[in-house]
């Protein structure tokens, strides 16, 4: 049995890539929308899309996040009973809104915007 070598071509062509034009930056205005109750949530952030549409924005969503649902298990009776529970749970709406390229105008009209009372708004610029 013979081993043959094989000589492989050394030149190698490489393929010219063209350079790509730089991306135009674009801001994005992340606004995440956090309540108990889903009804007030939808409502609150109906509000907060028809302020940024009125201002001639772009918008984006709103986007509907996994529920976080937090449990608890509390003893009904303190020393007899151990077996007998009761559970509590809580849930937590989430919702996602994003503003492409927001002005100075909807960036005013969104911070003077009045939301009802337990509804969690996070703002963040991207």
């Amino acid at each position: 049995m013979e081993k043959t070598a094989v000589k492989k071509n050394t030149k190698t062509t490489k393929a010219k890539t063209p350079k790509v034009a730089a991306k135009s930056e674009s801001s994005v205005l992340r606004i995440r929308v956090r309540a108990y109750d889903s009804k007030i949530l939808d409502a609150s952030v109906k509000q907060i899309i028809e302020t940024a549409l009125r201002h001639d924005a772009k918008v984006v969503g709103p986007v509907p996040l996994p529920t976080d649902i937090k449990k608890y298990t509390v003893n009904r009776a303190s020393f007899v009973y151990k077996n007998a529970r009761e559970q509590f749970e809580m849930r937590i709406h989430r919702r996602l809104i994003d503003i492409i390229n927001p002005n100075a105008k909807v960036i005013e009209a969104l911070t003077n915007i009045s939301l009802p009372s337990g509804v969690n708004i996070d703002v963040k610029m991207i």
